[in-house]
């Protein structure tokens, strides 16, 4: 090898492998596709710095001396470039394609498929209510940001599928679906706040846990709810149990995690995202 190369060759290989060190975050959640998640590289700073994304406040957490954003890509974002702005700066990142499955499920209540005008009422009320806590941004960071799994058991129904009730095409699957027995306890996937507890007409009881900085994780259809807001949470503590009430065709888990007010997919969370 000419002397040139060699040294140049050493730096490249010092330099891929610092760089490997010091990405972590990156590296295990950066999916950014449409219902996924973008890592934004904000650079260092003495002071924590604030991001936003579509006008939202996102997650921002440090490593080693650089400051990285936590963003959550909606469902409908378009794939291609697009923005994060922090401190008067554009920062641009890329969003992929995914293409995400079809899935059929038959109801025997029509109500569920098509709700008269008193569950519409009711509906846009519930919808309210939860459109509200998926927004908070409390200033606490997490506690982790890879997550434990709020059960043990199969998947039986992952993110984002294009879900056809009784033939009609409704909003996608929001979260992760797991196959466990009713009455199985839920365990919250890191530390965090209660901050909403309901009865809702599509989702069952359910139960919204803030995580801090918008990191937010929501369980539903589940028989019975062991917490209560305002609740501080350790992670793993349990926060109810699996059931089937709500919209749902039997006992399971079903769990969403939402960044800046984004539903994305749990997987990236666990260590369970497939392209």
């Amino acid at each position: 090898m000419p002397r040139l190369f060699a040294p140049l060759l050493a730096l490249s290989l010092l330099l891929l492998a610092s760089g490997a060190q010091a990405s972590y975050i990156t590296r295990t959640l950066n999916k950014p596709v449409p219902g996924g998640v973008a890592v934004v590289d904000l650079g260092p700073s003495a002071q924590t710095p604030s991001a936003r994304f579509d006008g939202k406040p996102v997650l921002v957490v440090k490593e080693q001396d650089n400051w990285l954003a936590i963003v959550g890509i909606p469902l409908t974002q378009k794939p291609g470039t697009t923005s994060l702005s922090q401190g008067g700066r554009t920062l641009p990142f890329t969003v992929g394609h995914k293409k995400y499955p079809e899935q059929h499920i038959t109801l025997k209540n029509k109500r569920q498929v098509n709700p008269n005008p008193a569950d519409l009422k009711r509906i846009d009320r519930e919808l309210a209510e939860q459109v509200k806590a998926y927004r908070s941004f409390s200033p606490n960071l997490p506690s982790n940001l890879v997550l434990d799994k709020p059960v043990n058991g199969p998947l039986s129904s992952k993110f984002g599928v294009r879900r056809f009730f009784n033939g009609e095409e409704r909003n996608p699957h929001a979260g992760l679906d797991f196959a466990v027995p009713a009455g199985t306890p839920i365990k919250t996937p890191a530390n965090g706040k209660v901050i909403l507890v309901g009865d809702y007409f599509f989702n069952g009881r359910t139960v919204f846990v803030d995580h801090g900085q918008g990191f937010i994780s929501m369980f539903c259809h589940m028989s019975k709810i062991d917490v209560q807001v305002g609740q501080q949470l350790r992670r793993g503590d349990v926060v109810g149990r699996v059931g089937s009430t709500g919209r749902a065709t039997g006992p399971h888990m079903h769990w969403n995690v939402s960044l800046n007010d984004a539903r994305v997919d749990p997987a990236i969370f666990i260590g369970a995202f497939q392209r």
